[in-house]
């Protein structure tokens, strides 16, 4: 008798710890990067209408943005957006990179009216000597404020390295002067109405300002906050809301009209030479139409993961900023992508880690 053999699978043990996947090379980098696009889990914010290998660059730029300030590769990707080329941190995002930096004593943030102590530690009310000399100078502080004024978010933190600390107060009247706030339910804007999308004149304000007030002023107050006190922790990273600001500015240009030309006839000899030119212009064209036997060959596109990893490794060979100079002229990232933003943040990024390894005071 042939006797059958049951297959037992392999225990499943409960408690083990699945590390997170960290790119330690490009190559590993853009690897990851398809995986992210092509399972779909490419924030729509992060790549928008880009598609292929410009999707790619863009997913490979955030999650080496991320890998510099100390974040996971998925982590990265949830907090970071990139708004005209830039990389930039949501607000949350900001906040965690500093609190895993190990450079915090302290990071707290808030929202509310009257807040004295906090108030106090901002500068805009007097201290408790103040007080002590002059009874009633922070009753008499508050009365002079605006209710907009006292009502704030606010960030305090505090650096366990240096001791410095900071408080930082955005006020429902900052908001305000900034065109942020929105206290209405309504306002026109698109709406759906029975399966179609219409223009409604009171449309649902769905704006963050409206919904979460409590969470996006200490978000601006925490964003003024941690880019003063842990620069050298964000590394020129900024927040999405300063990155929009600076992308609306660069969008304004001047439209004033130039002065129209002054014009004048042409004279005769002038006028005659332009005629010959033309002439002998046209009939240079038509002799090289007639001479003309094979198409000219295609662009055929470029492979940028061919492309990044050449530079990527070419760059790991260069001993000095010299050797680097040396290799981003050869492979002249500038004028190669001169459209592609994407590329050329990703190219920026490899010059730039290289540099801080070969000249550590590059990165400071």
């Amino acid at each position: 008798m042939n006797a059958q053999t049951e297959v037992r699978l392999p225990t499943i043990v409960g408690g083990g710890h699945v590390a997170a996947i960290v790119p330690q090379t490009f190559e590993e980098t853009w690897r990851i990067a398809k995986a992210v696009l092509k399972g779909g889990l490419a924030p729509k914010s992060l790549v928008g209408k880009l598609v292929g290998d410009d999707a790619v660059s863009a997913v490979a730029v955030a999650i080496m943005s991320g890998a510099e300030l100390g974040l996971k590769p998925m982590v990265a990707l949830r907090s970071f957006t990139v708004i005209e080329g830039k990389p930039a941190l949501y607000g949350d995002g900001l906040i965690n990179v500093v609190r895993q930096s190990g450079r915090v004593a302290y990071l707290r943030t808030g929202f509310g009216r009257d807040n004295i102590k906090v108030m106090q530690a901002a500068g805009v009310l007097p201290s408790d000597e103040d007080e002590k000399e002059r009874p009633g100078s922070i009753q008499t502080a508050l009365a002079a404020m605006t209710q907009d004024e006292r009502t704030c978010g606010w960030c305090a933190a505090k650096r366990s390295d240096t001791g410095e600390e900071k408080t930082v107060l955005f006020t429902v009247a900052d908001a305000k002067r900034a065109g942020l706030w929105q206290d209405s339910p309504t306002k026109p804007g698109y709406a759906w109405k029975g399966g179609n999308k219409v223009w409604d004149e009171n449309a649902p304000n769905t704006s963050p300002w409206f919904r979460f007030p409590q969470r996006m002023a200490p978000w601006r107050a925490a964003g003024y906050c941690l880019r003063e006190l842990f620069g050298d922790v964000l590394g020129g990273i900024h927040d999405e809301f300063e990155v929009r600001e600076i992308s609306d500015a660069e969008e304004m240009r001047d439209v004033t009209p130039s002065r129209p030309a002054v014009l004048r006839p042409p004279s005769p000899t002038a006028l005659m030479a332009e005629t010959i030119e033309h002439e002998a212009v046209e009939e240079q064209t038509a002799t090289e139409t007639s001479e003309e036997s094979e198409p000219a060959d295609e662009d055929t596109g470029t492979d940028y993961g061919d492309y990044f990893e050449r530079l990527n490794t070419a760059m790991n060979g260069a001993a000095d900023a010299a050797s680097v100079e040396e290799v981003w002229t050869e492979f002249d990232p500038e004028a190669k992508f001169q459209d592609d933003k994407e590329s050329r943040e990703l190219a920026d990024l490899i010059k730039r880690r290289r540099l801080t390894a070969v000249h550590p005071l590059n990165g400071m």
